[in-house]
């Protein structure tokens, strides 16, 4: 009896002193990782035990079997793939629910309005995402949009500018998926009130004209309530069979080739190729950038005027006119801002009174 009564209190004990270890093991925070914090690649499919080796392995958490066990009695809760960062001592309960949660490690990356592929590109390779070649492989993939804007050559135009939260490592291809669903999402919502879905079915091209169109504008300028009436007068001039004659459009041309350096010269408006505007009218073959959705909702809706012609005011805005008389005297006013002088000169100075005397008699003289 005594013998049994032994085996039972040491079972109590074992059991005791397993809750204890499993308790200390999961609630007590464990650091023994560099100062800067670590990195852990959780894979798909990864099972509890090799979950818990890789954090054990890593030095995020104090005991891999208590995680294991504590994991197994969670049963609801499956550990996410993906890669987590750790900077801070934390307790292995507090792993195993950012693991379950999927709180995996993110880093913001925002597209601007306007930007083009080749800026996105520039950019993901700067902040050591990715290489810029493989992201714009993966951009001039248009598979994405066939069914969407079937004559697109590439996916630019369809990259929305927004705000992405991006792993160390994306993959190119996993972006532009999440950037083009955005800007379907984008449309759905904005494109509704001006373009029926009629329409889209009767003219398969007239989201990527549209696209198109909002590129343009929105290199054209900065300004929200400028939009509409930049629209406006490229359909105008569209609409009269003139030439667009937009700057941008060579400037994408040549940044096609990896000729443009970051000046545009008077020469460069006769560079050879489809998207200068200068040389070839109607719209560009495809969008020169990404618009975002005050341009989007302006090539939709462009304002009804008769301007044909705007010229910078040096203010971020434009002045824009009907005539090309109009327009050279806007250019006028443009180059002397540009000289640091009013836009308009002042009036001529009122003649001496002296001079008013004489003139006052000659016409009395006259009048004799």
């Amino acid at each position: 009896m005594k013998f049994l009564l032994a085996i039972i209190l040491l079972i109590v004990l074992i059991a005791g002193a397993t809750a204890a270890w499993m308790w200390y093991g999961m609630t007590k925070p464990y650091q023994d990782f560099p100062a800067e914090g670590v990195f852990v690649d959780i894979p798909h499919g990864a099972s509890s035990r090799y979950v818990a080796f890789l954090l054990k392995k890593n030095g995020v958490i104090r005991s891999a079997l208590a995680f294991e066990i504590y994991s197994r009695r969670n049963p609801r809760h499956t550990l996410q793939a993906g890669e987590y960062f750790f900077d801070h001592a934390a307790t292995g309960k507090d792993v195993f629910w950012k693991l379950a949660k999927g709180d995996v490690y993110q880093q913001p990356f925002t597209v601007r309005e306007g930007e083009t592929m080749f800026d996105i590109a520039r950019e993901l390779e700067a902040g050591k995402f990715m290489p810029a070649g493989d992201f714009l492989f993966a951009a001039g993939d248009a598979s994405l949009i066939r069914d969407f804007a079937p004559g697109a050559q590439t996916l630019e135009g369809f990259l929305f500018p927004a705000t992405y939260e991006l792993p160390r490592h994306p993959s190119a291809s996993e972006l532009t998926v999440e950037m083009v669903h955005k800007f379907k999402e984008e449309w759905r919502r904005i494109a509704p009130a001006t373009m029926s879905a009629q329409q889209d079915q009767a003219d398969p091209q007239s989201v990527l004209r549209v696209v198109t169109l909002a590129s343009l504008v929105e290199r054209e300028t900065p300004r929200p309530e400028e939009r509409p009436l930049v629209a406006g007068a490229f359909e105008n001039r569209l609409r009269q069979g003139m030439r667009l004659q937009c700057d941008p459009t060579v400037i994408y041309g040549m940044e096609r080739f990896g000729k443009y350096n970051g000046t545009l010269t008077g020469k460069d408006l006769s560079f050879d190729s489809i998207y200068n505007t200068y040389e070839h009218a109607g719209l560009p073959p495809g969008p020169i950038g990404n618009p975002g959705e005050a341009s989007l909702r302006a090539a939709l809706q462009p304002a009804q005027t008769n301007y044909l012609y705007f010229v910078a005011n040096t203010h971020g805005g434009h002045f824009f006119s009907a005539t090309l008389e109009e327009h050279n005297k806007n250019v006028v006013k443009y180059r002397r801002l540009l000289a640091g002088l009013p836009a308009d000169p002042p009036p001529p100075p009122p003649p001496p009174p002296s001079a008013k005397k004489k003139h006052a008699k000659q016409h009395r003289g006259a009048a004799r």
